[in-house]
């Protein structure tokens, strides 16, 4: 696998759907910005897998974030994406993290914020309790409370040979056959739930399929590049400075020599010395000057 991809496919005679997607230089880059401890990586990417899930069931042009937030160990820790799968993710954490344990142990008492931002439309936030023990769980109990679809996913992450991966699949009722066969979902969950971390990891998407339903008809859809994607840039940071007022930016610059602005999700440090912060702030003003006249 050289590419990042996610895969929907769909089974003949059976109203349910599917989705499956192998992460290895996204999940890489989002862990790779900070020196995030072992289990934060693990959250992540199993953030980052389950986000890139759920984006692909948007039926619209738009963005998704998932966060999760706590009192424990584990303060926040968030992904987001949009339609076209470009993904970010960041974690903030505050003292000794237990090596192994549930998402409790990490995150203590909070809750899952799920955002949708439609390109079009209203803005949709569900929020739903940790109440599972995994972010898997988490996000079935939301399916199940805030779309009534019966919902199963499968987060998982690891190394190969020394290099991080992290892939996942999701499987779910179709939303106007609610009528489906329990059995058919019962029958392909059981299947799927024998999928192995190492089938996911080092397998082609086809394959995996195969291994898992050969004795079903499945319809494979063309897949859909997953890619990191931070944002950040040199401008939106001197646009950040300007928005804060000349004598402060000053006075930063005076005791540090310049003023840094550094972007949690991908490590970027952005500096700015004095000679930058009086073009920065003569090119603001002559801007002003202009929308005045």
């Amino acid at each position: 696998m050289t590419n990042d991809s996610l895969y929907r496919y769909l089974f003949d005679g059976v109203s349910v759907r599917g989705e499956l997607v192998q992460l290895n230089e996204t999940y890489q880059q989002i862990i790779s910005s900070k020196e995030y401890p072992a289990p934060v990586q693990k959250l992540l990417g199993e953030l980052l897998v389950a986000t890139s899930l759920l984006t692909a069931t948007l039926k619209f042009e738009g963005s998704i974030t998932v966060q999760l937030q706590g009192d424990g160990p584990v303060k926040l820790a968030v992904i987001n994406g949009d339609h076209d799968q470009k993904l970010r993710g960041v974690a903030r954490w505050d003292g000794e993290l237990p090596e192994a344990g549930n998402i409790h142990d990490l995150m203590g008492k909070g809750h899952m914020v799920i955002t949708i931002t439609p390109t079009k439309g209203e803005r949709y936030q569900g929020v739903v309790g940790l109440e599972g023990d995994c972010v898997a769980t988490c996000l079935e109990g939301y399916f199940e409370s805030s779309e009534q679809l019966k919902t199963r996913i499968w987060l998982r992450t690891g190394e190969i040979n020394g290099v991080a991966k992290a892939a996942g699949m999701l499987l779910q009722v179709l939303p106007d056959e609610q009528s489906s066969d329990d059995g058919d979902f019962a029958h392909l969950e059981q299947l799927t739930n024998t999928v192995k971390d190492e089938e996911l990891f080092t397998l082609e998407a086809q394959d995996v399929l195969y291994r898992l339903y050969h004795q079903e008809n499945v319809q494979l859809f063309e897949p859909q590049d997953v890619t990191f994607q931070c944002g950040c840039s040199r401008e939106r940071s001197a646009s950040a400075i300007c928005s804060i007022e000349r004598a402060e930016i000053d006075r930063i610059v005076a005791e540090e020599g310049k003023v840094s602005l550094h972007c949690d999700y991908c490590g970027t440090s952005y500096d700015f010395d004095n000679v930058d912060v009086a073009a920065l702030f003569e090119k603001a003003a002559a801007g002003n000057s202009n929308q005045v006249h």
